[in-house]
């Protein structure tokens, strides 16, 4: 396991690379996008920060309980898994294994989470799992084949490992639900094919198509957003906010709707059921 010293330059030399080409990156995405330049715009400069990242052992140990989980839920079994052995320190790779596999899961794991869980130990443990500073020198797609080889780690995972781990400029997410509908609400709905009916295109400030673009016309549309899809890739998610945003402003200073007015019928009903009721009443009071 890597000391504190190092992996904290190596998020600092990842933050100070970010922030410088910010400014270019934006810029440059600007001048390719018309409508990204927009949203740039509107939602103002980059301000990722990157996450403390200790170990790769770790932060996918986290990736994989976090995985399908609502956040609160997520966090109180990984405290859990954080804590089988002490309550200062996560569990090495060695100790995990070391453990039976009913303990690990009872920190409330499922089996496939268990096992995962116990794939990267071991694997981490015959040093198949480079650590932060090993990957300085690695490419993406380097990473991201050496990580999908654990059992319950994905290239998306991978890819928020690059991203808001290591800084890298140039990862498109692009199954990313986010990101997606990012895109959908930035540029409408995508033309599929010729004869395929097209619905009116929309804009971000109206209501999102029902269908996004598939992972591979997104990827094919970032090419122009090379080299910082990642930067590109942040915007869309803001994209996403900003409609939140949008739709609660509107919804909260819209009329309350009026109540629709009884139709006379029903209200000669009405009163006739209500005359019955007191005239039923006052034979039985006698």
């Amino acid at each position: 396991m890597p000391s504190k010293n190092v992996s904290k330059s190596t998020r600092e030399s990842a933050a100070e690379d970010l922030i410088k080409q910010s400014k270019k990156a934006m810029k440059h995405l600007s001048k390719v996008d018309a409508k990204l330049g927009t949203l740039i715009e509107e939602v103002g400069p980059f301000t990722l920060e990157i996450a403390h990242l200790q170990s790769s052992f770790e932060a996918l140990a986290r990736s994989i309980v976090y995985q399908q989980l609502a956040g609160a839920a997520a966090a109180s079994i990984f405290n859990r898994v954080r804590t089988l052995i002490s309550e200062t320190a996560f569990p090495t790779p060695d100790e995990l294994l070391a453990l039976p596999e009913a303990t690990v899961r009872a920190a409330g794991l499922s089996r496939s989470k268990t096992l995962a869980l116990l794939d990267l130990a071991e694997k981490t443990k015959a040093g198949l799992v480079p650590e932060p500073e090993q990957m300085q020198s690695m490419s993406d797609v380097e990473i991201i084949a050496a990580l999908t080889s654990i059992r319950g780690i994905g290239p998306w995972t991978v890819e928020m490992l690059l991203i808001f781990r290591l800084g890298r400029l140039d990862v498109m997410p692009a199954t990313d639900y986010g990101v997606r509908k990012g895109f959908a609400l930035t540029y409408g709905k995508l033309k599929r094919t010729a004869t395929k009916s097209v619905k009116k295109t929309t804009t971000a400030a109206s209501k999102p198509p029902d269908d996004l673009p598939t992972p591979k016309e997104l990827t094919d549309y970032a090419e122009i957003w090379r080299p910082y899809r990642s930067i590109a890739s942040w915007y869309m998610w803001r994209a996403v906010e900003l409609h939140q945003a949008r739709t609660k402003l509107e919804n909260q200073s819209a009329p309350p709707k009026a109540h629709k007015k009884t139709p006379p019928k029903k209200v000669a009903q009405l009163k006739a059921a209500e005359k019955k009721t007191t005239a039923t009443k006052a034979r039985s009071r006698k």
